[in-house]
């Protein structure tokens, strides 16, 4: 048995501070997720440079790209030529996006709209409290500032 193979059983008989104490040694714990959280803030920042590239394309209902994008067709478009596929709906993408509190929001992590809890919007977190998005017809795709406190945020992974 390899000392790398008798990681995890250590860990488990040793507990947490004798991981800890490995680690300052000069020994490597895995933490899990870290990998996945780097992708998936690397994807998210290429989505985001991607909706930011349709700046002042028209809103269309029901239109995912290249030249007109509704809310959700603009997230569906952005993620998808940064490498990952979305559903189509605003609350589709809501419920296949891992959870996020605001605390924990990032530039690239979707911003969904909701009241009660139906989710009737969504954009790409921009930092500093601004979303591009998709508004409304007669509008065009723009950054703008979240403008309500009902709104939920969800990671692509």
């Amino acid at each position: 048995m390899t000392a790398l193979n008798r990681v995890p059983s250590l860990l488990t008989r040793a507990g947490t501070a004798s991981a800890l104490t490995l680690a300052a040694v000069g020994g490597s714990i895995v933490v899990p997720g870290a990998a996945s959280d780097a992708a998936a803030a690397a994807m998210g920042n290429r989505a985001l440079k991607v909706a930011a590239s349709k700046k002042g394309a028209p809103y269309l209902y029901g239109a995912t790209g290249p030249r007109r994008f509704d809310c959700s067709g603009l997230t569906l478009y952005s993620f998808k030529r940064a490498g990952k596929k979305l559903p189509r709906t605003a609350a589709a993408q809501y419920n296949k996006t891992r959870h996020v509190s605001a605390g924990d929001r990032r530039s690239g992590d979707l911003v969904f709209f909701h009241s009660g809890r139906n989710v009737y919007h969504v954009g790409i977190y921009a930092g500093k409290g601004r979303i591009w998005h998709s508004p409304k017809t007669g509008d065009v795709v723009r950054l703008q500032k979240i403008w309500t406190k009902s709104v939920w945020y969800g990671r692509v992974n």
